[in-house]
């Protein structure tokens, strides 16, 4: 789907019931804002919405929108739903947002358990979209200086002063395809700016845990929605005997936040220290095993167990005979980049 092209960010609050502008506007009383919109023609597009300035200098704004519709998980027929097929391609649900995102985000709702369920219940929902193209005479995509991380984290307090309405369901990162509950979600932004300050990974992306169908004593976990913060996605394949996966999930979490943070440094091929005190190594590889589509850094665990042909059939590490190791410790033959 459209990367970040109309809009730059996307998030949105399930509702019970759909709710006055004026309910909405309420809540925002900590932010500038600059237009409203009563009514509403197409609610593909917009339904009845407010405009926050965000960055105006450079015509950063976002739109807080009402949809009195469920969310529209499909991406409808071209032919019998042109207008729903159209506002998907044109990322009037969100940049890199694809369809089924929200049955996915129940499905693989591990820490709220209630979440396989209840964002299902929800009636109508709010957006909340940031664009630096409102009313531009010259459109852009991004200003130069653009902060992926800053612009994310505006747009997150905006959900986090709407989720506190009493008709608030939960809150989906369409992108990250996540749902967590109010109080859940509220809770992990006080504690990761509490505790470390860290990037609050776990309402902007989820992590993922699957069964290898072809041989269920290998897992694969992987991230969904690094691409908010121009970031690859990580998917990690592991013997299920052999790791935790609580400490795979903390290695994608620690991956993730490492190339936010310190910009593309990992190439194909580099290792790092991961779970049960092993070197794993990353391979860059354009298609994910598991939908959705997006770039990914597939890593393996450096433990010479023998990998699943399914998987062999991509780039897999290749262990180094012992006169290769030999040769390395001469250094006569360079070994992978490592960092820690």
């Amino acid at each position: 789907m459209p990367s970040k092209i109309l809009y730059t960010q996307g998030l949105a609050i399930l509702l019970r019931q759909a709710m006055s502008l004026n309910e909405v506007e309420s809540c925002l009383a900590g932010f500038t804002i600059v237009s409203r919109q009563e009514e509403s023609t197409d609610w593909h597009l917009s339904g009845p919405s407010l405009v926050i300035a965000y960055r105006p200098e450079v015509n950063g704004h976002v739109l807080v929108d009402i949809v009195d519709h469920h969310w529209p998980d499909q991406m409808g027929d071209p032919n019998t739903e042109p207008e729903l097929f159209g506002a998907w391609h044109l990322g009037q649900f969100g940049p890199e947002t694809y369809s089924g995102g929200l049955k996915r985000a129940c499905e693989h709702s591990w820490t709220w358990p209630d979440g396989r369920s209840v964002p299902l219940q929800h009636q109508a929902f709010i957006r909340i979209r940031s664009s630096y193209n409102f009313g531009a005479e010259f459109p852009t995509i991004r200003p130069e200086n653009y902060d992926a991380v800053h612009e994310l984290r505006f747009v997150t307090r905006i959900a986090a002063a709407l989720v506190r309405l009493p008709q608030v369901l939960c809150y989906f990162n369409p992108s990250g395809e996540c749902v967590r509950g109010a109080s859940q979600f509220l809770e992990c932004l006080s504690d990761d700016h509490a505790t470390t300050g860290d990037m609050p990974l776990r309402v902007w992306s989820n992590v993922r845990f699957f069964k290898l169908p072809t041989d269920p004593l290998w897992h694969l976990m992987d991230t969904v929605g690094m691409s908010q913060l121009d970031a690859p996605d990580h998917e990690a394949f592991y013997q299920s005997t052999a790791y935790e996966p609580g400490e795979v999930d903390a290695f994608l979490r620690m991956m993730s936040s490492y190339i936010v943070s310190k910009g593309p440094i990992i190439q194909h091929g580099d290792t790092a220290d991961g779970p049960g005190n092993v070197k794993w190594q990353g391979f860059h590889v354009s298609e994910p095993l598991i939908e959705p589509a997006r770039p990914v850094i597939r890593w393996f665990p450096l433990d010479r167990r023998k990998i699943p042909d399914a998987l062999a059939k991509g780039p897999v590490p290749r262990f180094m005979s012992w006169k290769e190791v030999a040769l390395s410790i001469l250094g006569i033959r360079q070994r992978p980049f490592t960092f820690k």
